[in-house]
């Protein structure tokens, strides 16, 4: 089985076209594929291939907020005051307790001299599944409850479900969040490769280099492809350089191409909606690439691309001076 997580760092760059791409070469060319979206916050993998009912639908819970026995309750707001998140407050005659800011601390029910507040279960969202896609493979995506944090946990459920549908020769393909927060680390860990998606633009370079820092973290062997390549040839050609330096394997460019929104609007991979775009034979040719390379060499690629040796990730902080901690402006 091999697991290959789709990152950029920079949203909007085309990661989940590539991933669901990928996905239908593979399956096409006789491969056993799983595709799983794993931006819980805001997936999109289903609009792609024009997916608008699941198979399965199943909540997720995950944390804890505070609830109060009104029975109970005295109105006495000893809640209020220690509540260190400012969740409770004062409204229509009686305390409430926020589910968007609750943290489930349960310091309020420590200070209720009633007992009356005990804490409860939360839904954090849903896993949803497609057995089986017209494709052939399963997809499996989610959705975070408005306001829950912790997505990189739902995240981590929905890669543990595609999991289930696999095999020892499957390949997994997961389609991960913009950045590189919980989500994007979630999709990353446990990977075996990751495919980096970039557009020749600096912000998108900058991207680039820390969600490849991250894949670093985790020893993990990286490939590029570039998008929308021909808007800017010459930083097409930096950031190629980036990648030969740093031992990325670059598996080849996609021309901007007005069909490819045009294909997302009508709910249709690419590929298939316009399968003699530049873009499309751009993508069949890079999934190609992948396969030659890639999935019929996996071992000796793995070796070659592989990092010397895992580089920890370590965040900037930036540490407050005596002026901002006093409020006054620098």
């Amino acid at each position: 089985m091999i697991e290959v997580a789709i990152a950029s760092g920079k949203g909007g760059v085309g990661k989940s076209t590539v991933a669901a791409s990928l996905a239908i070469h593979f399956s096409k060319q006789g491969y056993d594929v799983v595709l799983a979206d794993a931006d819980a916050e805001a997936p999109n993998v289903h609009l792609v291939l024009g997916i608008n009912s699941w198979d399965e639908v199943r909540s997720y819970s995950e944390g804890y907020i505070a609830k109060i026995d009104y029975s109970k309750c005295t109105g006495c707001g000893r809640c209020a005051e220690v509540c260190a998140f400012k969740a409770v407050k004062y409204v229509g005659g009686r305390y409430v307790i926020s589910e968007l800011t609750c943290e489930g601390c349960l310091t309020c029910s420590l200070v209720c001299p009633e007992s009356a507040i005990s804490r409860t279960r939360v839904v954090a969202g849903e896993v949803r599944v497609v057995r089986r896609t017209r494709w052939g493979f399963p997809l499996v995506s989610s959705l975070l409850t408005l306001g829950r944090p912790n997505s990189g946990k739902l995240v981590t459920e929905v890669k543990n479900t595609a999991r289930t549908f696999a095999n020892d020769n499957s390949i997994i393909i997961i389609d991960s969040a913009a950045g590189i927060g919980c989500q994007v680390i979630a999709s990353l860990a446990g990977a075996h490769m990751t495919v980096l998606i970039a557009e020749p633009t600096p912000a998108s370079f900058s991207d680039l280099k820390r969600v490849h820092a991250v894949a670093k973290h985790f020893g993990i062997p990286s490939a590029l492809i570039i998008n929308k390549s021909d808007i800017n040839p010459d930083y097409t050609e930096v950031i190629t350089e980036y990648a030969k330096k740093e031992k990325i394997d670059f598996l080849g460019t996609i021309p901007y191409d007005e069909d490819i929104p045009k294909s997302l609007s009508l709910l249709k991979p690419p590929t298939e909606a316009f399968p003699q775009s530049p873009a499309s034979k751009a993508l069949r040719n890079v999934a190609r690439v992948f396969e030659e390379r890639i999935l019929r060499n996996w071992s000796k690629w793995r070796s070659e691309f592989k990092p010397t040796e895992a580089r920890p990730y370590v965040p900037i902080i930036i540490k407050p001076d005596e002026h901002s901690i006093s409020g006054e402006v620098k």
